[in-house]
């Protein structure tokens, strides 16, 4: 029965490691641009690999980065970052109610430490109970191809002329753009939310008192408001118990 059970576990953790090829992929090419970042806050090849590997959030680690680079404090890194990364909290909640009750809490924390945006969807998506093996094989795939993403855009940062570095520390903002625009075409509070956005952090910077205030402070700052006002005023419905 021991070895019947192993067996399936083993042929999930396969299925998750081959879907998580493609992924694996996808991050490389987005974490070699975060690399540029790094490089540009800093950070050597080692460095900027062991904060991908152990924080696996392209926000959150592009957040830091840029906190790093602008001389923020160690409150408002981890502030800033804890607010960025909220998401994940509820995509942990929305896990937990696809487990097995059976299953224990050191694979509740395993899965938990291996959530991203990708990693969540493509788990989320299985039908009946979450595998905890098939979470792992996704993340055995993606994980690394992430850190190491990172750890070339840094090394490229350092070996590729100037001009060329600020060409590509540009393509970061390319990953956002991808991720806002699909949501903003399709809903149009949250295009207004990401113009009212863009308009207060360019405000923040010419106002003469936010100015003076860091920047980090001000991303915390604007992070909050606009997500709290856009919360209150455009609340999301909650669909009917038929429904």
């Amino acid at each position: 029965m021991q070895d019947q059970t192993n067996s399936h576990s083993s042929r999930i953790f396969a299925q998750g490691a081959r879907d998580g090829i493609p992924i694996g992929l996808g991050y490389f090419a987005v974490a070699f641009s975060l690399g540029i970042s790094a490089r540009a806050a800093g950070l050597d090849p080692f460095q900027a690999f062991t904060a991908s590997l152990l924080t696996i959030a392209s926000a959150g680690e592009y957040a830091a980065f840029t906190l790093i680079a602008a001389g923020a404090s160690y409150l408002e890194m981890a502030a800033v970052i804890f607010i960025t990364n909220c998401r994940y909290i509820l995509m942990s909640c929305a896990m937990s109610q696809r487990l097995d009750p059976s299953t224990s809490t050191g694979h509740r924390i395993g899965m938990g430490a291996f959530i991203t945006d990708e990693i969540f969807g493509a788990s989320i998506s299985r039908d009946g109970y979450l595998v905890p093996s098939y979470t792992y094989g996704l993340a055995s795939t993606s994980v690394l191809p992430w850190a190491l993403g990172t750890m070339f855009g840094v090394i490229a940062g350092n070996i590729l002329p100037s001009s060329v570095v600020t060409a590509l520390s540009v393509s970061i903002f390319g990953m956002f753009i991808a991720i806002i625009v699909p949501p903003s075409r399709k809903d149009p509070v949250v295009m207004g939310t990401v113009l009212v956005s863009f308009l207060l952090s360019w405000m923040s910077a010419k106002i003469p008192v936010l100015s003076s205030v860091s920047e980090g402070t001000r991303i915390m700052l604007l992070t909050v408001i606009v997500a709290s006002a856009a919360a209150v005023l455009f609340p999301v419905k909650e669909a009917d118990d038929d429904e």
